[in-house]
């Protein structure tokens, strides 16, 4: 009966998504939604995955962080240069060296992190010490590794359909881009991780603001022409549809739900319940706010490789540190903990902002949809502290416990008590 129950639940949920995906392409196909109200649907879609993103890390395992923006900056950018360089360049450079990076960069913190965990005694200085002198030589091995297969690769996509190679390279980049922001919220997070829960989040806001700088100078500090800097960079090809955004929303989903009811979980949830208790039971405290933060930034990076193909073009002042607060408003809105929440807070964020508040605001107060949300959001705190959505999920997300044994009455009789 519980099996069959489960597989009702996630009927339900996969072909209720299946429907909703079906009818807004109809629409979308037939000109009822026209591209301004596809532009809103996608960017709710890809807020929604960045969201999730930071629910896992201040929702579930109660990580404060305002960092959510940078590496969401990470992937943004990562995932444009590779397909700028294809679409516009025609060599497939970027992808080669960026997969060989990521591979080689994954083992060195892989293999040292397995070396390390014999050392007894090593202060957390010099453990970070050790992986950013692993990481730039694993760099520097994959830059030089993946420009060698740069030509046969390039040679190997302009054999297939031009449409094709072109969809197989974004998706690939979108890949890498979620990989890279993980990667790097990794390192990040070894020294980071270990403050308490303000001050890694003033830490996280520092970052965000870093990463902003390092991209109004990404042409001449590290000579990614392509990127021109504070100027903006142009030339993104327009690969972000409605398909991509959703099939990559539900995947987040899914996986978010699968990691909650996983054991490694619920020892997430653990440490925002009380992180002292959780350590005295023998959880790796430490190890479990990293998983719930790299994970995050994994979202975050694909949330903006989304992004930056949806408009085809980035500037650095779409990713300062007031923006940060978006992810923030959106989860608080729809509930922290709640998936179900955070992904339709984040719709009605971007109809509100971008569509309602946009077009039936007087001409000339445009920008004062900017103070009517946050105005919202506060009387909704002072209303439904626990948000919209804070004690709802659907049937599918919800985490379903097993049956209680039945007890025998042989079996009580033998211990004099329940089995």
């Amino acid at each position: 009966m519980m099996a069959r129950k489960l597989d009702r639940n996630s009927i339900l949920f996969f072909g209720g998504a299946l429907v909703l995906f079906a009818v807004v392409q109809i629409l979308i196909s037939v000109g009822v939604l026209t591209d301004y109200y596809s532009n809103i649907l996608r960017i709710g879609a890809v807020m929604a995955i960045v969201s999730l993103g930071l629910n896992l890390i201040y929702g579930f395992n109660g990580q404060f962080s305002l960092g959510q923006w940078g590496f969401y900056a990470i992937g943004a950018y990562a995932a444009a240069d590779l397909t700028y360089r294809w679409s516009k360049l025609h060599t497939a450079n970027g992808l080669t060296v960026l997969l060989m990076v990521v591979l080689f960069v994954g083992l060195a913190l892989w293999g040292l992190g397995r070396l390390l965990s014999r050392v007894r005694g090593l202060d957390i200085l010099s453990a970070f010490g050790l992986y950013l002198v692993a990481v730039f030589a694993a760099a520097y091995l994959g830059v030089r590794v993946g420009g060698m297969l740069a030509e046969p690769v390039t040679g190997l996509l302009n054999a297939m359909p031009p449409k094709l190679a072109s969809q197989l390279v974004f998706f690939l980049a979108v890949l890498l881009a979620g990989v890279v922001a993980a990667e790097v919220a990794y390192l990040f997070g070894l020294p980071v991780l270990t403050l308490g829960s303000d001050y890694f989040g003033i830490a996280t806001l520092g970052f965000t603001i870093i990463v902003k700088v390092l991209l109004d100078n990404s042409d001449t500090m590290f000579g990614f022409e392509e990127m021109k800097g504070a100027r903006g960079m142009i030339g993104i090809p327009h690969e972000t549809t409605w398909a991509w955004v959703f099939v990559f929303l539900l995947a987040v989903v899914v996986i978010t739900r699968n990691l909650l009811h996983s054991s490694e979980g619920r020892a997430v949830v653990s440490v925002r319940e009380d992180e002292i208790a959780a350590k005295a039971m023998g959880i790796d405290v430490a190890r479990y706010k990293n998983l719930a933060f790299v994970i995050g930034s994994l979202f975050a990076g694909l949330a903006g490789a989304l992004y930056a193909h949806i408009n085809g073009f980035l500037h650095p002042d779409n990713f300062n540190f007031i923006r940060s607060f978006d992810p923030m408003i959106i989860i608080v809105f729809g509930g922290l903990g709640s998936v179900t929440g955070t992904v339709v807070a984040a719709f009605g964020w971007a109809i509100l902002l971008e569509g309602v508040l946009r077009l039936f605001l007087p001409a000339g107060f445009e920008t004062w949809r900017f103070v009517v949300y946050p105005l919202l959001l506060l009387i909704m705190m002072l209303l439904r502290p626990s948000g919209l959505l804070g004690a709802f999920e659907l049937p599918f997300l919800k985490r379903i416990l097993p049956p209680l044994k039945a007890t025998t009455p042989a079996a009580t009789d033998a211990k004099g008590g329940p089995a």
